[in-house]
């Protein structure tokens, strides 16, 4: 990961203190794992390798500030938890898993599991 991304990141970032705080947690989470591109757009911080497979954003129509920070984690097969507020399947042979996260140490050895996953399957 590049210090410019990582710039761009809080600066897209800048009015959302939690969904900050979650990108930076998963980004030392990927770093681990050997670390990927990071993609800022208008509207989420994309972790790449082939293809994206982390995102980190903020609900549309909502207070950055205060509103939840999601984890969208792609994988090519479903992931079946509780824990997902949401999962569909844009294309075939891809799954969006949408986590929505309140606080950052909820990013424990189960998210990171499926991170591996699915970095692993991004290759």
């Amino acid at each position: 990961m590049t210090s410019d991304a990582a710039k761009s990141a809080e600066e897209h970032f800048s009015q959302a203190p939690l969904a900050l705080a979650v990108y930076e947690r998963v980004a030392a989470l990927i770093e681990e794992l050997g670390g990927a591109e990071v993609k800022v757009s208008a509207t989420q911080v994309a972790f790449r390798r082939r293809r994206g497979f982390a995102y980190v954003w903020t609900p549309p129509g909502r207070n950055p500030a205060t509103s939840p920070a999601i984890l969208s984690i792609a994988y090519t097969h479903r992931i079946v938890s509780d824990r997902f507020r949401e999962v569909v399947q844009p294309r075939p042979n891809i799954w969006q898993h949408h986590l929505w996260v309140d606080d950052p140490g909820d990013l424990d050895e189960e998210v990171f599991a499926w991170l591996e996953a699915a970095y692993d399957d991004a290759e």
